[in-house]
């Protein structure tokens, strides 16, 4: 459903979360914890922060920090900011000109999907999903029994 990059963004995003720590992440931290790759996380995270759902600082004492409070973040500004106009007018399929009266095989049967997809990414927060992670003890990192989180 989500494209690896979205899905790699969006834990990104619920593992900052889920610190409730104002200071700045290291990215290889990041990157370690979640199993992604160092190059291709630190290219999702650069969207992030020109969308401003993140922020940066260089030096020792730098990484990655979110921009505002996760409770205001919602799973669609993450996957809107990553992969565009995929969740609000893709195909199904894929197809460039797939319209209501030029549709794809699948494209009555989508749409409705499609819809209540956007509804529910827009309905949901960073917030809502870390206090799930740690109310029900749910898996986000490579190495689930490690994980620390704050109460």
């Amino acid at each position: 459903m989500f494209s690896k990059k979205c899905s790699y963004a969006i834990r990104a995003i619920l593992y900052l979360a889920t610190l409730q720590s104002n200071n700045y992440i290291k990215i290889d931290e990041i990157a370690e914890e979640l199993d992604i790759p160092f190059h291709f996380l630190t290219k999702i995270l650069q969207i992030l922060t020109h969308k401003d759902l993140s922020i940066t600082r260089r030096g020792p004492k730098g990484g990655i920090a979110l921009d505002r409070p996760f409770e205001n973040i919602t799973l669609f500004e993450i996957a809107y900011a990553v992969d565009g106009e995929k969740y609000v007018n893709g195909c199904a399929l894929g197809l460039a000109e797939c319209k209501d009266d030029s549709p794809c095989p699948l494209h009555d049967q989508y749409i409705a999907e499609r819809d209540r997809m956007v509804t529910y990414l827009k309905a949901t927060t960073i917030g809502e999903m870390s206090k799930k992670i740690k109310h029900l003890d749910l898996r986000l990192t490579k190495d689930y029994e490690t994980m620390e989180v704050e109460a």
